[in-house]
Formats: C-alpha cells, sequence, structure tokens
C-alpha cells in the first residue's frame, strides 16, 4: 500500500487575526478516510502527492516529494479573501512506498474520484509530474457516460514519453493517450509552453499523431494573449469539462529556480493567470494540480510562494 499521511498542522502558520483574515486561519483538517460530507456549498479539498520517484526514473533531480508541505507553508500566510461559507479542507499527504509509483498514482486516483463524490474541488500539490496520470483518471472516472474532459497543461514538457520502462514523470499523457484509444477515444489534450529545447523530434511526432494541442513557449507570451485566448476557447468547445496541471518547471527559473528540471527559457505568471482567468470563466473547471515543486533548489522560498499563488488565485476566481 502508498503511505497516507493526515496533515501536518504545524505546516500552517502566520499573521494572527480574530477574523480568519489568514488562510492558515481558514483551513480545516480531515480524514479521506472518514469525510462524508456532501454539502452544497463550495469546498476545495488539498490533497498532497509527495512522492519523486517518477522524477528519480526519469533521471531528474529529486526532492520534489517535499513540494506539498512547502506550498503550505506559503499558502497559509497568504490572505483569506473567500466567502465565509466557503471550505478550505487540508486532506493531508499520499507518498509512495518501497518505490511502488503505479499503486500511488491507482490510490490517488481513488482519492481524487472519493473528493468529487462528496462534491469537493480535487487540488493536488506536487510531487513529480506523474501524478498527472493518477488525478486525470479519478476525475475521469466521475464523468457520466459520455461526457469529455480535456487536459489543459501549463509545461515545458508534453510528458509523452513511452512507458515500456515504467511509469515516470515523463510518462502520464503517454499513458492516457495510450488508454484512451484502448476504449476507442482520443486524449483532448492542450500543452502550453512547449520547448523544443526540452522536447525530442519523436514527442513532436507522436504529439501530432494523437492531435494534441500545443503552443511553443515562444508563443505562450502576454503578448500574444488574444490568440492564446481564442486557441483555448477552440479547445474548451470540443470538451465538457477541464483538467488543469501547472508543471513549475514550464516557469523561467527567474520566477521558479526550485523545480526538477529549472531553465531560464521558460514562459511567465502573467499568462498563465490570464489563461486560468479564462478556463474558470468557463466553469468547466474540475480538478487543478500543480507540479514538480522543489524545495531543495529553491531560493527565498520563490517557487513555492509561486505554487502558492497560482492555488490562491484560483481558489478565489472558483
Amino acid at each position: 500500500m502508498s503511505i497516507y499521511k493526515l496533515a501536518n498542522k504545524d505546516k500552517w502558520f502566520g499573521r494572527s487575526s480574530k477574523q480568519q483574515l489568514y488562510l492558515h486561519e481558514k483551513v480545516k483538517f480531515s480524514n479521506l478516510k472518514e469525510y462524508d460530507l456532501q454539502s452544497e456549498q463550495k469546498t476545495f479539498a488539498l490533497l498532497g502527492y509527495g512522492s519523486d520517484e517518477g522524477v528519480k526514473r526519469n533521471l531528474g533531480r529529486t526532492g520534489a516529494a517535499l513540494g506539498p508541505d512547502a506550498i503550505r507553508i506559503q499558502l497559509g500566510k497568504m490572505p483569506n479573501h473567500l466567502e465565509e461559507e466557503v471550505e478550505l479542507i487540508d486532506f493531508g499527504n499520499l507518498e509512495c512506498a518501497n518505490n511502488n509509483l503505479n499503486e500511488l498514482q491507482q490510490n490517488l486516483t481513488s482519492a481524487v474520484t472519493s473528493l468529487l463524490s462528496k462534491k469537493t474541488v480535487p487540488i493536488i500539490l506536487g510531487g513529480s509530474h506523474d501524478l498527472a496520470y493518477g488525478h486525470y483518471n479519478g476525475l475521469a472516472q466521475h464523468l457520466p457516460k459520455g461526457k469529455k474532459l480535456g487536459i489543459i497543461n501549463f509545461d515545458a514538457h508534453f510528458d509523452l514519453r513511452s512507458n515500456t520502462n515504467g511509469n515516470n514523470s515523463g510518462t502520464p499523457f503517454y499513458q492516457i493517450a495510450l488508454e484512451e484509444e484502448a476504449k476507442n477515444k482520443t486524449i483532448k489534450y492542450m500543452a502550453l509552453g512547449i520547448r523544443k529545447d526540452a522536447n525530442t523530434k519523436n514527442l513532436f511526432e507522436f504529439a501530432e499523431s494523437r492531435k494534441v494541442n500545443y503552443l511553443l513557449q515562444n508563443h505562450f507570451d502576454i503578448n500574444y494573449l488574444e490568440h492564446v485566448q481564442l486557441l483555448l476557447i477552440q479547445f474548451m468547445e470540443d470538451v465538457d469539462y477541464i483538467y488543469i496541471t501547472i508543471d513549475l518547471d514550464g516557469f523561467s527559473s527567474a520566477y521558479a529556480p526550485g523545480v526538477s528540471a529549472a531553465s531560464p527559457m521558460g514562459f511567465s505568471p502573467d499568462i498563465v493567470l490570464e489563461s486560468l482567468k479564462l478556463i474558470i470563466e468557463s466553469e468547466k473547471l474540475l480538478g487543478l494540480d500543480v507540479a514538480e515543486l522543489n524545495p531543495k533548489y529553491d531560493i527565498d522560498n520563490q517557487t513555492a510562494k509561486l505554487a502558492a499563488s497560482l492555488i490562491h488565485y484560483a481558489i478565489h476566481k472558483i
């Protein structure tokens, strides 16, 4: 079995008030196995994916297992603008046991499906990007028959590598693509921020053979906002629900030095925030995750603050 750890309340701290002015005062804590509330009120469910096994297998630099708690520490210090009736619940972390990544991904799938059945919005904190496979399947299994789930991945990499030698942080969308094909379906996948210096020729060929919608990093920029918005609108019109996954290594290392695969050639936060705004306004968002935070290489918690700010933005827009 993968390891399930309850939330560490000590990771939530900051300035104190008597009016829940900060998120560390707003957050509540629960157990995946016991939580059974099915409220009509909006509820955000935070769940950590405390593993970097997939990064290790993909020959990246390890440390992302520490990512979820680093995000919590920064998120808790941020101001709370949520309505009083909105719930923010921390469900703790799933972790990898005995290097069994497949089992961890399966358990994430089960957890996400369970959280959705209880009418929460899952927000997964990573953790290596292999979390995308488990998160997507959890969302997909919850959908009514015939409904289409689209993936929007903010990333420098396609993550369409073959899993012939096992699952890793570079294989999640390859796995999804093949499993969809086995059901006579086609993966609905958009990748924003793709870099030619970070993907081999055969990955581009595989993406094109599966009709993946992608935008290169040099055009995923605020100066091309109208073009980006048009592509997003066209993609979203073809699906019923959206799964957002944000790989922090897609950002320039000027903004995100603390990731598994840093590069100065990435995108900036402004275009991501504008994209999130448009996606959220579509009212099709089903689940969100932020992946690949590696605190071992962070500078002044800059990347953790970026991850927390993205989540802060999303929960106040949804």
